[in-house]
């Protein structure tokens, strides 16, 4: 069998200096038919490994669950990595960050607020240890000394910003080696002392994370691993967005530049990322470092290969510096071809204040639960209350995370935002059906907010009295597309449901066009493809080329907001808040 080693300057494979040149593709963000795709134009770049990071709430969305089908099939990932020729590089966290919904910790763990984050806590350890079990079970048959691609696994992700519990990497690095992982371990840090040296242990192989300054940054990385070679594990070659923000590029040229220098100086590198693909449903993670920022849908991450898997500029001035140290396959990709353009009218609205018992189930409580102490815990949620009294009132929550609509009889009173620091809202009156639509729009996935709760947290009050008496209705999302009419006129002010039908000549990407629409989720065939919202800068939605039928397409939109225009519109091009020069 093959054997891959850490030398005293270089990776050794088979005894002989190997440097990796690797990409960041994550399994979970890309429909599983196009996976093959994805790979082989990754070697057609002159990768020679692929990078994935493993998502625990993915996986495992209730305890005791551990799904392995469909689109989260890492076995069947790997296998294929290994089908094209390549190696890979595995990153099961627990924590992996990644611009996921709570960096991919599952928010049932932190039910219990007696359990630990990050650290060495013996509930917070249990839980890993079943979810590394379960992981280990998959990656251990494909590790390269048993004839398989694995080459590296990592241990957490980026500890040295977040903490610096050595015991809690030792306990890590222990449960990893006894579920018979016996390729080299890792960890990555971004090239700053204190991080570096936080973030590892000896006898773990320490590598970095950075976008510029290779040079100069992989001469501190030197400094704490001095023997062994360099890798830069995350070479940031774009950035993601936040919705309300613009968004983000990094120019070619820097980049290639970049990349350049660092395989000149003979490291071996991860671009990250390779392809970013989507946060498909409702998977998109936040920060929040003072002012509250979701993550938007797309992850096209401005990378080589663009959310749709179309090369970009940057694959192909990649391609031409990696061809400079090592020799690349002769094919390339073809280029991008317009997608269909389609149009459809939504029709059928179905509102949830006509009809709220349609869309869940109402519960009764005590005082105001948040969202994690629902189960299973939701995303949108209905609270009720009744009001009396017949003078303006101040309704106060103790926090809003993240976006909470009021209604008073039916009446849209206003919204209140997480990112505002919204916590009151004056009503006309106070006598009624109070009505508190309720979204998380993304868990934090960085810092030290990574397990807070989500919904209102702190309870409600009027005029300073508090509200004990709830109804909370979480609305049921997996049956939104089974919704139908019963009647109601049409309507564009949300929250409503409405659909649609297209037709295409044969199955392609599409792209959908939101920008006339408000806030909300879609779903196609049945699939969620995740949030919309008019603030951008992300316009369109990738529609996989896998979820398309020649006729019959079902189009399901929920807004939130209010439409501008029912028009369903596919344009040929994706729309993501730039044009590429």
């Amino acid at each position: 069998m093959p054997e891959f080693t850490i030398g005293e300057n270089d990776f050794l494979l088979d005894g002989r200096p190997f440097q990796i040149i690797s990409g960041a593709l994550h399994y979970f963000r890309v429909h599983p038919d196009l996976w093959a795709d994805r790979i082989e134009k990754a070697r057609q770049m002159g990768l020679n490994t692929i990078e994935t990071y493993v998502a625990w709430n993915a996986h495992s969305p209730e305890p005791g669950e551990f799904d392995l089908s469909g689109g989260l099939d890492l076995d069947r990932f790997l296998r294929m990595i290994a089908e094209a020729g390549m190696y890979a590089i595995v990153r099961p966290g627990p924590y992996i960050c990644a611009e996921w919904d709570n960096g991919g910790l599952p928010a049932w763990l932190f039910r219990d607020p007696e359990v630990g984050v990050r650290q060495y806590e013996p509930r917070y350890l249990a839980a890993v240890r079943e979810y590394l079990d379960q992981v280990y079970r998959v990656v251990v048959p494909h590790q390269i000394d048993r004839g398989g691609p694995v080459l590296l696994v990592q241990v957490e992700n980026e500890y040295g910003a977040f903490g610096d519990d050595k015991r809690y990497l030792a306990e890590l690095t222990r449960y990893t080696r006894d579920a018979g992982i016996t390729v080299p371990l890792t960890t990555v840090d971004q090239p700053t002392p204190e991080m570096l040296a936080a973030g590892s242990l000896d006898g773990l192989h320490r590598t970095a994370s950075f976008g510029s300054r290779s040079t100069e940054r992989l001469a501190t990385l030197r400094a704490h691993q001095p023997t062994g070679p360099l890798m830069c594990s995350e070479f940031w070659d774009g950035w993601f967005d936040h919705w309300g923000a613009h968004h983000h590029t990094t120019p070619v040229e820097e980049s290639a530049a970049d990349l350049d220098a660092l395989l000149a100086a003979g490291a071996s590198v991860n671009l990250y990322m390779f392809h970013g693909g989507t946060n498909f449903g409702l998977t998109n993670g936040a920060n929040d470092k003072g002012v509250y920022q979701p993550l938007v849908t797309s992850y096209d991450y401005d990378a080589p290969l663009d959310e749709a898997g179309n090369p970009t500029r940057k694959y192909h001035a990649f391609r031409e510096v990696i061809a400079r140290y090592h020799k690349v396959p002769d094919s390339v990709p073809l280029p991008p071809q317009p997608a269909p353009a389609l149009t459809a009218e939504l029709r059928d609205p179905v509102r949830l204040l006509d009809a709220p018992q349609r869309w869940g189930t109402w519960q009764s409580h005590d005082h105001l639960p948040t969202f994690d102490e629902l189960s299973p815990i939701p995303r949108l949620a209905l609270l009720r209350a009744r009001i009396d009294g017949n003078r303006p009132s101040v309704l106060t929550f103790g926090e809003i995370r993240d976006r909470a609509t009021v209604f008073v009889d039916g009446n849209q009173i206003g919204t209140l935002l997480r990112e505002h620091h919204d916590r009151a809202i004056a009503l006309p009156r106070s006598n009624g059906e109070l009505l508190v639509l309720v979204e998380d729009q993304g868990r934090v996935d960085y810092g030290p907010r990574i397990g807070e709760p989500k919904g209102i947290i702190g309870g409600a009050t009027l005029d300073g009295t508090p509200l004990s008496t709830w109804d909370v209705l979480p609305i049921d999302l997996t049956a939104i597309p089974d919704l139908r009419p019963d009647g109601t006129p049409a309507t564009l002010f949300g929250p409503v449901v409405m659909r649609a039908v297209v037709n295409v000549d044969q199955p392609a990407d599409l792209f959908l066009d939101t920008g006339d629409w408000g806030k909300g989720m879609v779903w196609f065939n049945g699939f969620l493809l995740g949030r919309y919202w008019r603030r951008g800068p992300q316009r369109t939605m990738y529609v996989p080329r896998p979820l398309v039928q020649p006729y019959g397409n079902q189009i399901v939109v929920l807004e939130l907001d209010t439409m501008l225009s029912p028009e369903v519109s596919f344009v040929p091009y994706p729309l993501l808040g730039h044009t590429e020069a």
